[in-house]
């Protein structure tokens, strides 16, 4: 019977060719400006580290002084990141399965040839991540070659980094690296991993260097990095002079906290700790507020941050619109084309074909409307989102549409063709034949 609806349907639409353009333009265009809005909202909204997004917690105290007018409200959101201070007593209390402490930085990168001899490449200027350890456990870097330093190379400030297979190939011509040297800021270091192509998005565990986009190629012990000086990027905020605002005991917060916590129970045993070192550390002096923590997990921290642009909601809630609006006129053009039909409809009635029949051959015909408009509307959002990509922001990469979003352009197209035929395949079962075959 469907395929019967089906014949009918293409019949009918072939009969009236403009009128089924139309509404087949105005589902496309809906769905098509729809699906690029939902897919750059998709992209930029999903969970960067699925199965680990609600183990990993971003840490934050308030170290700040004391207000002239007393403590700070309840409720009052503390610095964003960590004294070096802090974030060391953190790392070295070691009380969560998994910690990291880092900063964003860059460098200049050269490699050094076989027996110790500088490269006649030019240094590669690239993004870097001072961090500790367990930063690769925590976040699931893949390596392709070697393995992570470890905890007393933190300790021991070693000359050691890890760097991606994209700039092993671009120095080395080779993936399997590891036991060489490159030239860091001039500074000779050994590679012990290769990352395999890896990337976050968004950003998460660093927000101050960008959200979206960031292609870190160098990583190396943070304790390393002080040492040698090396370059920082991202966010320093001092709440009082600071001669050196990278010491131990500077006040700034300007370094990134990352713990891993397995189970709720574990992050509520943490958050204790957290609150309990904070009233330490007030007690010793440091501290003049009371404890005033947060501990957030990538979900909960992405949320808090706002990472996805307002102009992204604000466009997705402008092109939904624009399909209301599509759908309301398809609504129209199905009542006058289902209505022109009234006396085909009528002979069929008189014939015996139920209204249940009726209705559903006419909620055949929009579906095969809204199929058509999907098709359409699938090459309009592609175009949508070849647009976005030649835009001038941070994720413009990111606007392509994966599976999921094809599968559901095609869905949406014909779930709103159909609920744009309810009425006007209502309107059409109703008509009484006997009045339709006394006009003929």
């Amino acid at each position: 019977m469907f395929g019967y609806y089906l014949d009918l349907a293409w019949r009918n639409l072939r009969r009236h060719v403009v009128l089924t353009a139309l509404m087949i333009a105005a589902i496309a265009f809906g769905v098509g400006a729809s699906m690029t809005t939902l897919t750059v909202l998709h992209v930029l909204s999903r969970d960067p580290i699925p199965g680990k997004s609600h183990e990993l917690y971003y840490v934050q105290l308030d170290p700040r002084p004391a207000s002239r007018t007393g403590d700070p409200a309840a409720g009052e959101e503390p610095v964003p990141q960590l004294t070096r201070a802090d974030a060391e007593a953190l790392l070295r209390a070691g009380r969560a399965d998994h910690q990291a402490m880092m900063v964003g930085g860059n460098a200049g990168v050269e490699p050094v040839n076989e027996g110790g001899a500088p490269s006649a490449l030019p240094a590669s200027f690239v993004d870097a991540r001072w961090t500790s350890a367990d930063f690769f456990a925590m976040f699931q870097v893949p390596f392709a070659a070697g393995r992570a330093w470890t905890a007393e190379d933190d300790a021991g400030a070693a000359r050691v980094v890890v760097i991606t297979r994209e700039l092993a190939e671009k120095l080395f011509g080779a993936v399997a690296v590891t036991g060489r040297s490159v030239r860091v800021n001039g500074v000779p270091m050994r590679v012990v991993g290769v990352i395999d192509r890896w990337q976050l998005s968004p950003h998460f565990y660093d927000l101050t260097s960008g959200t979206y986009g960031i292609a870190e190629e160098v990583f190396a012990p943070f304790s390393t990095s002080r040492e040698l000086r090396f370059g920082l990027s991202g966010d320093m905020n001092c709440w009082e002079d600071a001669p050196d605002p990278e010491a131990v005991g500077a006040p700034c917060d300007w370094i990134q906290f990352w713990v891993e916590l397995d189970g709720k129970d574990r992050a509520a045993a943490y958050h204790d700790f957290l609150v309990q070192y904070s009233e330490d550390q007030r007690k010793a002096g440091r501290f003049q507020r009371p404890p005033n923590v947060r501990l957030r997990d990538v979900i909960a921290w992405l949320d808090h941050k706002q990472v996805v642009p307002d102009e992204v909601h604000l466009q997705t809630t402008v092109a939904l619109g624009f399909l209301a609006v599509c759908l309301i006129n398809t609504v129209g053009l199905l009542l006058t084309k289902f209505l022109r039909r009234s006396a085909e409809i009528g002979v069929r009635r008189a014939l015996g074909a139920s209204r249940r029949s009726i209705f559903l051959q006419l909620m055949v015909e929009a579906g095969v409307i809204g199929a058509a408009g999907g098709a359409l509307g699938l090459g309009l959002a592609w175009l949508g989102l070849l647009a976005v990509r030649h835009q001038p922001t941070d994720y413009a990469e990111l606007a392509r549409l994966d599976l999921p979003m094809l599968a559901a352009t095609v869905v949406l197209a014909i779930a709103s063709s159909l609920l744009a035929g309810l009425l006007p395949a209502w309107r059409g079962c109703q008509l009484p034949p006997a009045i339709q075959l006394k006009s003929q």
